[in-house]
């Protein structure tokens, strides 16, 4: 059944369909646009695309909005999305924003609004969840709440009150870090470092190795050097290395100084390999066990909450130490052969040693060659006396086969060309193309 009044903030993430019932992307936002008199009208919903390309759908290509899920009439525009003047994203730019109450009871700020269908199928803003500030003096305390209409409320800075960084956060509570880096792009430099300084550091960690470098270098660029510190031991130690590479000299030797020791051997050994070499590409942290160990304990290191999947695909099996760098490199086991064996039996007697390995200086041509090849995930990368480096993975090999700005390009629906929209530090990849589902048409927003 379709909703004639809704939250906006409930709209973050659901899905936006064709009248088929085709998949076409999510609704990222919804847009007003403020007037003269009256409450602000809705004109219409920021929506990802595949891609990660984000589109405007005018309000009026809405047919019905119904619980998780909005349907269009099926007509999209794919050029990129541009916030014109007079509009103000909901979940942006509006939510958490301090508002006085005309009954002079004080003032409170906007945790959602809501979004409603009038006769002339216009949507206008109808009511106000609202939150008073805290009375308590606990950390964990919170105002009470309250429902307003818009008439009863006036924004304390006409509209131009920035929305605080923690209310942003919060809605992106849900979304994966991809989703957040692509969010935080879409947002002002300034408040793009705004609201990554308040993410924990281990969510910060995540985004980071999503965004571009030119915005890592911006965020870190602008975190003292303890902080920096941590959030880069957080990091994936190839992703970690990249954006140190970039940095200052001196910074660069501060940071490491603070970090763990092992941690920071690690770094400078990436640093030290050529970008386009599995040495430059590679990550010191996979899953390392010994020939004895039993697939019972391989898969214990396997589930573990950290291991990132692409890594919890392979057991690299070799001799004393059993860390980067080991000792000699034996052989690998993949997951699926560790699925078809008894807890007790020896990953001595499972390893695939028809896998050779690659050098630290292999290019990254080869590699490319090898993975697809093979049908691989990861790569062991071995030195001279065959001891175990580290891996290089397939989503570290598709960062350099992807557009430079694949994060960000702005494409052309009627071209397969990327047209670049901003360089990027480092990195020079082959184009690829990015085809759309959505049903196209001309017409001007």
């Amino acid at each position: 059944m379709s909703a004639t009044r809704v939250f906006v903030a409930r709209l973050a993430g659901c899905g936006v369909f064709d009248p088929a019932g085709d998949r076409v992307g999510k609704v990222i936002d919804v847009l007003v646009a403020y007037r003269k008199a009256g409450a602000p009208r809705a004109t219409g919903m920021l929506v990802e695309i595949s891609g990660r390309r984000r589109v405007f759908v005018p309000i009026s290509r809405v047919t019905s909005i119904a619980p998780g899920q909005v349907i269009t009439n099926g007509l999209i525009d794919l050029r990129r999305f541009t916030q014109r003047g007079r509009e103000v994203r909901v979940i942006a730019e509006i939510l958490g924003r301090k508002v006085r109450l005309l009954d002079g009871t004080g003032i409170a700020s906007i945790e959602d609004l809501a979004i409603e269908q009038q006769k002339n199928l216009d949507w206008n803003v109808s009511e106000l969840f609202l939150r008073r500030p805290k009375t308590g003096a606990s950390p964990f305390a919170k105002g009470a709440t309250l429902f307003a209409a818009w008439e009863q409320v006036s924004e304390e800075a006409q509209g131009d009150e920035a929305q605080s960084a923690e209310q942003l956060i919060a809605t992106y509570e849900d979304l994966r870090p991809a989703d957040i880096a692509s969010a935080l792009l879409d947002l002002p430099d300034d408040r793009m470092i705004e609201v990554a300084e308040e993410l924990d550091d281990e969510r910060l960690a995540d985004v980071l190795e999503e965004l571009p470098e030119e915005e890592q270098l911006d965020i870190i660029e602008e975190l003292d050097d303890e902080r920096a510190a941590e959030v880069l031991d957080l990091m994936e130690p190839d992703d970690a290395a990249d954006l140190m590479a970039n940095l200052p000299e001196e910074r660069t030797e501060a940071i490491l100084d603070l970090m763990d020791e092992e941690e920071a051997d690690d770094l400078r050994r990436l640093m030290e390999y050529d970008e386009f070499t599995a040495g430059g590409l590679m990550t010191t942290e996979p899953i390392i066990c010994a020939a004895d160990n039993t697939v019972a304990e391989a898969m214990a290191l396997i589930r573990r909450k950290e291991v990132a999947p692409v890594l919890a695909a392979s057991v690299f099996v070799t001799l004393p130490p059993y860390e980067t760098v080991t000792g000699r490199y034996l052989g690998v086991v993949h997951f699926q052969r560790l699925l078809r064996y008894p807890p007790h039996e020896r990953l001595g007697n499972l390893l695939d040693t028809e896998l050779e390995p690659v050098r630290e200086d292999t290019s990254i041509a080869a590699i490319h060659r090898m993975l697809a090849n093979y049908n691989l995930v990861a790569l062991p990368v071995v030195d001279a006396e065959h001891r175990l480096l580290g891996v290089v993975t397939v989503d570290d090999v598709l960062d350099h086969l992807l557009p430079e700005d694949w994060r960000t390009e702005d494409e052309d629906a009627s071209s397969s060309t990327p047209v670049k929209k901003k360089p990027v530090a480092k990195k020079s990849p082959a184009k690829t193309a990015a085809k759309s589902n959505a049903k196209t048409t001309r017409g001007v927003r």
